[in-house]
């Protein structure tokens, strides 16, 4: 079994490991997101993102894209930490954290056979779908579960925090 700080690496090593699984005639499939609070919707769309080729590497957003992205107070995890829960997952080949708002630069040098987004995603907004497209690839968007997202658990978290237990009543 391999440990999940193992399956965490720099662009240059995920591109060579790229490189050479292309060669082999491999199918490679990318997929980003910050990744902030893990929950069962994240595992079925890497497990279903995985389902597209041969191997997923996926691209965890740094602290700062995250809270450029997401605002103040986010995110609540570290990237090595949400970076090492990822990789922990078996569908999950290679994990590699970004500090750009965005993984194009990622999307250009890996040149993935298959980008994966959620459904929430229109196909025109997707970063790196004109790319992966222009070099024969596709692109999916994966229907996302219904009611289940970071931000509702925040806001169930939150909404939870301001109500009395049944112990302090």
């Amino acid at each position: 079994m391999v440990d999940a700080a193992e399956k965490i690496l720099d662009r240059d090593s995920i591109k060579a490991k790229v490189d050479s699984l292309r060669q082999s005639g491999k199918v490679v499939v990318f997929t980003n997101g910050c990744f902030d609070l893990i929950h069962v919707g994240h595992v079925r769309y890497l497990q279903e993102a995985r389902k597209q080729g041969d191997c997923l590497v996926v691209a965890v957003n740094s602290d700062s894209s995250v809270e450029e992205i997401k605002g103040p107070g986010r995110p609540i995890i570290p990237d090595s930490q949400r970076a090492e829960v990822v990789a922990a997952l078996s569908c999950v080949d290679w994990v590699t954290i970004f500090d750009e708002p965005d993984p194009l630069v990622l999307i250009k040098l890996l040149k993935p056979d298959v980008l994966v987004k959620g459904s929430d995603w229109p196909e025109e907004k997707i970063v790196g779908a004109p790319e992966v497209k222009g070099t024969g690839g596709k692109v999916l968007r994966i229907p996302l579960e219904g009611e289940i997202s970071t931000s509702d658990i925040f806001e169930r978290i939150r909404t939870a925090s301001g109500k009395k237990s049944k112990k302090d009543a």
